[in-house]
């Protein structure tokens, strides 16, 4: 009944990985007993029968809605739909994750089929439920009173249905709309698998490299390594280039078709829709970023200019730029600015349970709670986070609403950047955990504010580990934290920029691979400009497989949102103190039931103005500083 993502799976940029890493012994992989034991378990089996039951049970209800008394009506449905789509998105959740560590078992792919055929099922009963509350909309005020006797968060279900009610003047007739979901499956669908099935099965051959192997080369300290790992990226990519830019082609092709006869004028507006913000909002932060670019520009060229010093980079330029394979390389050594302790946070190989006390450690320094919540997620097996072929890369964090639990999936090698997406990703979890008493209608949140707690918890691990660092173990800090901000920031308004001109030049017309990377290069200018040299990468839309979802466009702008939001928060976190733990509590578990504009407000903050964007930003323009103060020291 109401809007929200049946996978919640989000793909974080690669993290490091040094191939000597994979002999680490403690590296979990995740323990699913607590919610299925396995796809033939009799527990999965009998939910899977539940579920179809409680599928049938709306259809029931659907099939009678009432011209009077439709109030109690819609009470009956609402509570059996709290009911129904929570389990189905257990269920759904189980199949990806499964997938997502074995992208080729056929059994994973043909149940993951399974549930996206009664995806379309429950779609289906969106349609006929939105369709009832436009035609009984003058009755809804009752719903609410007559909800209160079961639910004491009644009153919150104002704004979910008055989202469902915008929504109705985005939909097709109720036949046209189950046609578009039915061939979706293997149409855009389709298509994005393609395109996950492609990069992770990807290996070099002269090397023996997986992709994603090659991938988290960007973070090796050779520079060899990192040149020779993107050139063998690049070279597998072109490739491919013509399976991949085909999945690219008609994905795009088949949205711009249904948002036309959806009346979206814009694949942007419904992506706004879907985050909850509006488009003055978007502009503001567009244009905060845009100003800031200057700063992202700086910065690389100090890095560049330090590689480049301490022969610390393959590339032999006169440029002040960095090249593309080395935004992600780690700082030499700099003598006299400051020598590396034996405690070194950066220049250290962590194990996993390192890494596991650090977190719970961090976590707690903001309240016991949070503390309390990682050290569960690590000791009930929550984490899978060992690298092995078939498994997708980056990072996501699931969630399984009818146990109350979540899932991680991670790739670690022992970096410290891999401590900073393990607390990243336990953050989500944690924003699940804070959210997951309220009814299930009013768990859902957008992207936007799906990027607040995650990146809120990573900033309480870097932060203080820069306070506990000097000399170049903070420059490694600065620099690894600017390194991720750099590309939440400048990157996803290059993925911004790429992805308006494709849908703008899609309209027009088929595109191909030449067409992607003409794009991509554009975009990289308009956005990193002199920051890089000429050592670019014209194929990153190959890569990002939030370009191939075909659930929102522009998965990319509420990773910038979340970045300056959490560290908004995290400003008022250091003037208020542990007093504000009870304040973050409250705002994580209002996000599904608030728009983004009256969330921020309700937390001193308006979102419609460059200036609260910009002052986010000054944070890192003080970080930015820093750093330059050390290394040229």
């Amino acid at each position: 009944m109401f809007p929200g993502a049946v996978f919640q799976k989000e793909k974080q940029y690669s993290k490091g990985m040094n191939n000597s890493l994979h002999k680490q012994s403690a590296i979990p992989e995740w323990n699913l007993e607590s919610l299925y034991p396995s796809l033939n378990s009799p527990v999965y089996e009998q939910a899977c029968r539940d579920y179809s039951t409680c599928m049938d049970a709306l259809d029931t209800l659907l099939a009678a809605v009432p011209e009077d008394n439709f109030a109690d009506w819609l009470v009956q449905y609402q509570l059996q739909y709290n009911k129904t789509a929570a389990l189905g998105e257990s269920l759904s959740a189980y199949a990806y994750i499964l997938y997502s560590t074995d992208t080729t078992n056929k059994q994973y792919l043909d149940n993951l089929s399974k549930m996206e055929a009664w995806d379309l099922r429950i779609i289906q009963q969106k349609q006929q439920l939105c369709k009832a509350l436009a035609a009984h909309k003058d009755q809804l005020e009752p719903f609410y009173t007559k909800l209160a006797a079961f639910t004491p968060q009644a009153e919150r279900y104002r704004f979910v249905l008055a989202q469902l009610l915008t929504r109705t003047e985005h939909q097709l007739s109720a036949q046209e709309e189950n046609l578009a979901a039915d061939l979706q499956r293997t149409g855009g669908n389709a298509w994005g698998r393609l395109q996950e099935q492609i990069i992770s099965s990807l290996a070099d051959k002269a090397s023996g490299k997986t992709f994603n192997e090659l991938r988290n080369d960007a973070y090796s300290a050779d520079p060899q390594i990192r040149r020779q790992s993107y050139e063998a990226e690049i070279s597998l990519l072109k490739e491919n280039r013509i399976a991949l830019a085909a999945a690219l082609n008609n994905l795009k092709g088949e949205t711009i078709t249904l948002n036309k006869r959806r009346n979206w004028p814009q694949a942007i507006d419904r992506s706004l829709y879907a985050s909850r913000m509006s488009s003055r909002s978007l502009q503001a932060l567009l244009q905060a970023v845009r100003d800031s670019l200057p700063l992202w520009r700086q910065y690389l060229k100090t890095k560049a200019a330090v590689l480049k010093q301490h022969g610390a980079t393959a590339q032999k330029t006169s440029s002040a730029g960095i090249a593309f394979y080395d935004l992600f390389a780690p700082l030499p050594d700099i003598q006299p600015a400051g020598k590396t302790t034996k405690d070194s946070l950066t220049n250290k190989i962590w194990q996993f349970d390192e890494a596991r006390h650090y977190i719970i450690q961090e976590y707690a320094s903001f309240s016991q709670e949070m503390g309390d919540f990682a050290s569960r997620a690590f000791s009930s097996g929550w984490i899978d986070a060992r690298i092995r072929p078939g498994k997708v890369g980056g990072a996501y964090c699931q969630d399984f609403p009818v146990q109350q639990e979540s899932r991680i999936l991670s790739n670690f090698t022992g970096t410290f950047s891999d401590i900073i997406t393990l607390a990243h990703e336990l953050g989500h979890a944690y924003h699940h955990f804070c959210i997951k008493d309220m009814d299930y209608a009013l768990r859902s949140y957008p992207m936007t504010l799906a990027e607040t707690a995650s990146t809120f918890a990573e900033t309480i691990v870097k932060q203080d580990a820069m306070r506990r660092s000097s000399g170049m173990d903070k420059a490694r800090l600065l620099e690894l934290d600017l390194q991720d901000v750099c590309q939440v920031l400048v990157d996803i308004l290059c993925r911004f920029t790429f992805e308006q001109r494709v849908f703008d030049e899609r309209k027009k017309g088929e595109l191909t691979a030449d067409d992607f990377c003409r794009f991509m290069l554009e975009a990289q200018e308009q956005t990193y400009g002199d920051g890089l040299n000429d050592v670019r990468h014209e194929y990153m839309w190959a890569v990002k497989s939030h370009y191939y979802s075909t659930s929102l466009d522009f998965y990319n702008f509420p990773y910038a949102f979340g970045q300056l939001f959490a560290a908004g928060l995290y400003a008022r976190y250091q003037q208020e103190g542990s007093s504000f733990a009870r304040t973050y509590t409250a705002l994580l578990t209002d996000t599904g039931s608030m728009s983004c504009e009256d969330l921020c407000r309700k937390a001193g903050f308006d979102i419609t103005t460059p200036d609260f964007w910009q002052s986010g930003i000054e944070l890192y323009a003080k970080e930015a500083e820093e750093l330059s103060q050390i290394v040229t020291a």
